[in-house]
């Protein structure tokens, strides 16, 4: 159905739905088409009079697509209108409802309005991140620096997860501004990132670096480096952060993991005690272990190959050099079909230790357990992020720990080649990490910033880690 250009009359708008091959849902469709083409709002409204005309009301729903309509134009009078409706028909609004009216108003030169309504969701539920996000630019954009962080701090307490965007838009607003607050704060968006693992792409660290740049009797300057594999910054000659923990960061993390995690309540293990029991034996008796591999998950690495090759072919890559491997299955292996030849398991068995658990455990911490217990070189292979392992870590110290003895443990796969039929073996499905002696996050001494960014922008977390870093120094 093609919007009309201008507004219509009643007998134009039912000549319209009349022949509309379903009548009932003639509006909605309409309004729908609107909005994908931002049509006037005059010819909106002239269907929404024609609706209020012949039914008596509008529908909520409806009321909400002439509302998405008016934001998406910064109307802000109809804006105001369609609320001051809807707040005497209905006792409340859901959420989607009041995040338009939040980002409407938040757009606009009564964008204070947007933190009363802000103010209305809380009392009923936790703001989306789109309401929180809406208001803390609003209050960047005019200046009020202090109410914007005030929002970001509440955000983040009530574990609402900010995007990149708004992260950057700190530092787009906050560019040339003085005062030792405003910098502190903004410090803690880069320790934010480091907390969290997380890597800003090209823009974003472009912002940041203007930013630096720009303070006032700062004297910062940025420079785009590659790391050497020594780990010294090519640019300010400063040796970055080790990637590997001390004994006693070591001992302390895996205390804590085999103590939270394995034997906590950890509700990601879905496995008898007596079967990890079982495990712990096992392990025990053939410790140490080089590489520690989720069979399962490296099965699946590439979909047109058997699921036994695919291991079969890490076995082989990872056992070169005579290392030794503990692979984590599942008893359905054991049993002869198209994807587990018995033949292909049993050589593999000659080269790797092999632990089958039954088909409906969680082998996080199997995985976990074996690689920790096997001590500090071991290193262990799976696509998992084991995310869930880091929420049940309560403080951020050893939270920071674990994403480091990751960063420095895990063999990850490179993305290029998945996907991909390979001739080349199996080596260049594996990018074989660590491969840095230096740790992969933003760092600070003071008067120097390194921080590792990507060239796109990326939303979900990744542990491929980044070659290329912004070096900030202080003249």
């Amino acid at each position: 159905v093609q919007p009309p250009e201008k507004p219509l009359e009643a007998e134009e708008w039912n000549k319209l739905r009349e022949d509309f091959q379903l009548p009932e849902i003639f509006e909605e469709v309409m309004l729908n088409n609107m909005i994908r083409c931002n049509s006037p709002i005059d010819v909106a409204k002239s269907l929404l009079t024609h609706l209020a005309k012949r039914n008596g009301d509008i529908a909520y729903n409806m009321l909400v697509k002439y509302l998405t309509l008016c934001v998406q134009q910064r109307q802000v009078s109809e804006i105001h209108d369609v609320y001051d409706i809807m707040k005497v028909r209905f006792k409340i609004l859901e959420s989607g409802a009041y995040s338009l009216l939040i980002k409407g108003f938040s757009n606009s030169d009564q964008w204070r309005m947007a933190l009363t309504l802000l103010e209305e969701v809380k009392k009923m539920m936790i703001p989306s991140r789109t309401c929180y996000e809406s208001c803390i630019k609003a209050a960047s954009r005019h200046q009020e620096m202090k109410l914007a962080f005030e929002l970001y701090k509440e955000m983040l307490a009530k574990d609402v997860v900010p995007t990149l965007d708004v992260l950057q838009s700190f530092f787009n607003f906050s560019r040339g501004m003085e005062g030792a607050e405003l910098q502190k704060e903004l410090f803690g968006i880069l320790l934010y990132l480091r907390e969290n693992q997380i890597y800003p792409h090209k823009t974003f660290m472009r912002s940041i670096k203007l930013w630096f740049e720009s303070m006032p009797g700062g004297n910062w300057r940025g420079r785009l480096t590659n790391i050497k594999d020594s780990g010294q910054c090519p640019v300010c000659k400063h040796q970055l952060e080790d990637s590997n923990l001390t004994e006693e960061e070591y001992s302390n993390l895996s205390e804590r993991i085999i103590r939270d995690v394995i034997h906590g309540t950890d509700t990601f293990r879905k496995t008898s005690p007596k079967e990890f029991e079982a495990f712990q034996t096992f392990v025990e008796n053939r410790l140490p272990f080089d590489i520690v591999i989720d069979g399962l998950n490296v099965s699946h690495i590439k979909s047109r190959k058997m699921q036994c090759e695919n291991l079969f072919d890490a076995v082989n890559c990872l056992a070169k050099e005579n290392a030794r491997l503990l692979v984590l299955g599942r008893k359905h292996m054991l049993m002869n079909s198209s994807n587990w030849k018995r033949e292909i398991m049993k050589e593999m068995q000659n080269k790797a230790d092999f632990f089958f658990a039954e088909n409906i455990s969680e082998d996080d911490a199997f995985l976990l357990y074996a690689t920790l217990r096997s001590g500090k070189h071991c290193r262990f292979v799976t696509r998992d992020f084991l995310r869930d392992h880091k929420a049940c870590l309560s403080d951020s110290l050893t939270r920071h720990l674990f994403r480091k003895w990751q960063r420095g443990h895990q063999i990850a796969f490179s993305p290029s080649a998945e996907g991909r039929i390979l001739k080349k073996s199996f080596s260049s499905v594996f990018s074989q990490q660590p491969a840095f002696r230096y740790d992969c996050v933003v760092q600070t001494t003071g008067d120097t910033w390194h921080i590792p960014y990507k060239d796109v922008f990326e939303e979900k977390y990744s542990y491929q880690v980044p070659r290329k870093w912004l070096c900030i120094q202080q003249k």
